[in-house]
């Protein structure tokens, strides 16, 4: 195997700040649900219903993001994402009722997408698909402080502020990054696309019929789909249930984010030797087990609050592994399609995430078992789709050398050394 290619540390910041504001976005105003519900007069599903107008947001926006980006550039259409971004940020702090507030969160979310979408998309620009993947890995040490760093801040700014000053504090963030990107982000797109709404839909209906982008696309958000029913079910889950105060909620939130980061570190080092595909199916499976053993606690009720932890952390920590090499093994073989595809694994991710957090809202039952048991589905569900994928895919036994781009596109693409 070739020797890996050496990665800017200056881009992997900036990208990383950029991929970190969708989770940061979530995780600061989860220490604040109650505290919204009180003074908006709000249910607790309600609230939790601003989660998953973002996913919904997120989902959507990266579906008109990447066709845009594949035809003007990464950088204008991020500068202009990040702005609406600030814009929202700013209208949810003056949010007046919980509907005001859903919407603004949308409007933000649909800002947001610019970050993930790009980020993807000019790590695809420079690199092939092993190198992607430890690119991703070192990136999810950046984002892996927004669980740890976020919701300590948030419970903070909550107790001396109130929950509009979060928002505050996120288009700061915001106006940080847009000053990032104009100062020290390059075109990264060398040959733009013109095409048709008309082939810009026909295109994302070749993804969805490629095997080679769809196994493991859909493989890692249904596995990711368990962390995102994690992310909005927890701040009920743990003070509630459990009883721990918001601050204690906050730690507890930051060890199984380090669980992550952990993951993905150990990820990268793996990538120095294997393959992405090596590594998903051990991943997926131990995702499986240690939610199935989540699930069991909590339906036996043994343990308590450390029986359920322990499980918690390895399937946090398995999706540091799953995550990263399911993104690049499915962007391998898109060609020059990167920004496209980039906003299609987005749309999934996000989509079936706000689908999730939806329906665990729905069974809320004042337990930990639609947590608990949401999880495991998505984890085994993640497994199969990955397995069906693996025999669809052709010469799936030489995964990490990309396919052929998919159809329409005007040339192919060899992984970069």
């Amino acid at each position: 195997m070739s020797t890996p290619t050496r990665i800017p540390i200056g881009l992997l910041l900036l990208i990383g700040a950029l991929a970190a504001i969708g989770p940061f976005t979530i995780d600061l105003y989860l220490p604040a649900f109650g505290a919204i519900g009180d003074d908006l007069a709000a249910r607790p599903d309600a609230v939790q219903r601003t989660l998953s107008a973002y996913f919904v947001g997120l989902a959507l926006g990266q579906l008109a993001l990447g066709p845009i980006s594949d035809r003007l550039g990464r950088r204008g259409p991020l500068l202009a994402g990040l702005l609406v971004y600030v814009l929202a940020s700013i209208g949810c702090a003056f949010a007046g009722s919980i509907e005001t507030l859903t919407a603004w969160r949308l409007l933000q979310a649909i800002g947001a997408c610019a970050g993930a979408v790009t980020s993807r998309a000019v790590l695809r620009d420079l690199f092939g698909p092993r190198d992607m993947a430890r690119a991703l890995s070192l990136v999810m040490l950046v984002m892996g402080l927004a669980p740890i760093v976020a919701p300590l801040a948030g419970a903070a700014l909550h107790e001396w502020l109130g929950w509009r000053a979060l928002f505050f504090a996120l288009s700061g963030y915001g106006l940080v990054a847009l000053t990032a990107v104009g100062l020290g982000l390059r075109e990264t797109l060398k040959a733009p696309q013109r095409p048709t709404p008309a082939q810009v839909v026909g295109r994302y209906l070749g993804l969805l019929r490629l095997p080679a982008f769809i196994g493991p696309a859909l493989a890692g958000s249904l596995a990711q789909a368990a962390l995102f029913v994690y992310i909005a079910s927890s701040s009920f889950v743990f003070t509630t249930v459990y009883g721990l105060e918001p601050t204690g909620f906050a730690v507890l939130f930051g060890v199984n984010a380090a669980g992550l980061i952990l993951g993905s570190q150990i990820n990268e080092r793996l990538l120095r030797t294997r393959s992405p595909h090596d590594v998903v199916p051990v991943a997926l499976l131990a995702q499986g087990i240690a939610t199935a053993a989540l699930a069991a606690v909590v339906l036996s009720g043994a343990g308590g609050l450390p029986g359920v932890a322990v499980p918690l952390f390895f399937a946090i920590a398995c999706v540091g592994f799953s995550f990263p090499n399911t993104t690049a093994t499915a962007m391998a073989p898109v060609g020059d399609r990167a920004g496209l595809a980039a906003a299609l694994l987005g749309t999934l991710q996000f989509g079936i995430a706000g689908v999730a957090t939806w329906g665990v809202g729905q069974l809320h039952d004042g337990t930990a078992r639609p947590m608990a048991l949401a999880m495991a589905a998505f984890s085994l569900a993640g497994g199969v789709a990955w397995i069906l994928g693996a025999r669809l895919r052709p010469g799936s036994s030489h995964p990490s050398r990309p396919e052929s781009p998919v159809a329409g596109g005007s040339h192919g693409t060899r992984e970069r050394r």
